[in-house]
């Protein structure tokens, strides 16, 4: 490792063993340094990595402090990792959704409460009155997908799921829907999981996601191969 990998893994240590808790505030830089065998612009380094990955905060004119270490909080960089993805990366990705969201759904089934059902069907009921715009088609899917993940009543599950299926693959897919005339069978898709959902059928509702994401993936892939393939009359070397 390097000295300021090093570095990061001794105020990690720190944060692990409850030396630094949740909301504590570190040291003077002086006194953390020394403590830690560190030159004050070492720690410097360490101390924005660690910022950077959220586990740490500055807050100005009052000193740095360890974050709430909240799974949101620290999952929050998968989403921007995905958001960059491409090609074969971005399949492999929808792969993991595909064998992490039916379960998640399976189980918010036998979680999700009265208030979180009215939630999604507002959500499902403004899909089926925007299957012509995109924007108002993503947001409102993406809110949906949330809301199943929030029921789930799993945070580190939730802030997985939520970075994983990203908002600018949702919008991508909703074009190509809207481009082939099929929103109306990927709003019904949406129908089936919110049905299993309300009768708390933990069964039918993983199913009926393994469906939806089933089609995602289908529809990702051959659009990726088709985007790859040379234009008739391309010249391929």
């Amino acid at each position: 490792m390097s000295l300021t990998e090093q570095a990061i893994v001794r105020i990690r240590q720190l944060i692990k063993d409850g030396t630094l808790p949740p909301g504590a505030r570190l040291p003077p830089e002086q006194d953390l340094a020394a403590s830690l065998g560190l030159s004050r612009n070492l720690l410097r380094e360490a101390v924005r990595s660690l910022v950077t990955t959220r586990v740490l905060e500055v807050r100005r004119g009052d000193g740095t402090y360890v974050t709430s270490l909240d799974p949101a909080l620290l999952l929050e960089g998968v989403g921007v990792a995905v958001e960059m993805m491409q090609g074969d990366d971005l399949l492999e990705i929808t792969e993991v959704r595909r064998l992490f969201e039916p379960v998640a759904t399976s189980l918010a089934a036998t979680r999700i409460t009265p208030v979180q059902l009215a939630e999604l069907e507002r959500h499902l009921d403004a899909m089926v009155a925007a299957q012509g715009d995109v924007e108002l088609l993503t947001h409102h899917d993406d809110a949906f997908h949330r809301a199943v993940f929030e029921a789930t009543g799993n945070r580190a599950l939730c802030a997985l799921l939520v970075g994983i299926a990203s908002r600018t693959v949702r919008a991508r897919v909703w074009r190509g829907v809207l481009e082939g005339n099929v929103a109306g069978r990927t709003v019904s898709e949406h129908v089936a999981i919110y049905r299993a959902l309300e009768r708390g059928d933990a069964v039918l509702a993983q199913a009926a996601a393994l469906m939806h994401v089933s089609t995602t993936e289908t529809w990702l892939r051959e659009n990726l191969v088709r985007s790859a393939a040379p234009e008739p009359g391309e010249r391929v070397t």
